[in-house]
């Protein structure tokens, strides 16, 4: 059945990957016009052109409540419903944690965290009274597996996430609105070399000059034969696509992404065994599961 579902974060790589095949798979889709400016709204808008899909742009923004809860009104009036949320706005930096300033980690933590939560305010209403949704979390190993140097700032960033989508989990689950944490593997080097970085160059500097001076290369060197290739964008989106097409009740509460190198997979399945465990001696067992709402 076609899904009626928004996209955040169109303007990276798993985010056109995904509009793209979500769109071909015969779902309605929505993005922001600010992410399909210039060379993105070729890439995202291709998907526009082939075999008729359903492929639309609203002008928001995930930083301002007030443009988000207009583009969720203007989706729900055009549709009559919202199906599917997917978080995957996203900013990525790499460097020594001092040298990140405050206001940086304010704007990081804003687009990795608080766009989410603007979105689920604008966006759940509608989903809780349908009685039935989803929401897609694009999260990245960094948040639970071994710890990279240089990666804490970003890090932090998603495994706030990753802890704002668990609460979400079972918080709707009665509600027959469903979750799903789709975790891609954050080793391969050129996730972080092509990153954002420190605004306090100085501070950068002296990490670069100092004792760590080598850690970076030796952090990176080893990353690249542990884990040679990247997943690529087009892996994610077929996650993503495929847990939408999923059945309800059916769907992981995560998916994880080839070799488990930094031990992210396997910390969440402990993680994953002590949450149900909590859950079922303090008498919530059945929010590890959403309701069916006839």
């Amino acid at each position: 059945m076609s899904k009626v579902i928004i996209v955040t974060g169109a303007a990276n790589s798993i985010g056109r990957c995904t509009c793209r095949k979500l769109a071909q798979a015969g779902h309605t889709v929505y993005v922001s016009m600010r992410e399909t400016d210039g060379h993105d709204e070729h890439a995202v808008g291709e998907a526009g052109t082939e075999g008729g899909v359903d492929l639309r742009t609203l002008e928001f923004d995930v930083s301002s409540e007030a443009s988000v809860n207009s583009a969720i009104d203007t989706i729900v009036a055009e549709n009559s419903r919202l199906d599917v949320v997917v978080h995957n706005a996203r900013q990525v930096v790499y460097g020594p944690a001092e040298a990140f300033t405050p206001e940086q980690l304010a704007e990081l933590y804003d687009t990795n965290v608080l766009s989410a939560q603007r979105l689920n305010r604008a966006a759940l209403p509608q989903l809780r009274k349908q009685g039935q949704g989803l929401l897609i979390w694009v999260s990245s190993s960094s948040a639970r597996g071994g710890s990279v140097p240089f990666l804490g700032a970003y890090a932090s960033s998603k495994a706030a996430l990753d802890a704002l989508a668990l609460s979400y989990a079972g918080e709707l689950a009665r509600w027959g609105v469903e979750t799903t944490i789709v975790v891609p593997s954050a080793l391969g080097p050129g996730h972080y070399i092509r990153s954002g970085r420190p605004h306090d160059t100085v501070r950068a500097e002296e990490y670069a000059d100092g004792p760590t001076a080598d850690l970076s290369e030796i952090a990176l060197s080893a990353l690249a034969q542990l884990s040679a290739q990247d997943r690529t964008p087009q892996d994610v989106a077929t996650a993503i696509a495929d847990v939408v097409d999923m059945p309800f009740g059916q769907r992981p509460l995560r998916v994880h992404f080839g070799p488990d190198d930094d031990g992210a997979a396997a910390v969440d399945a402990v993680a994953e065994s002590v949450r149900a465990e909590l859950l079922r001696r303090i008498g919530l067992e059945d929010i590890l599961k959403p309701a069916f709402i006839a």
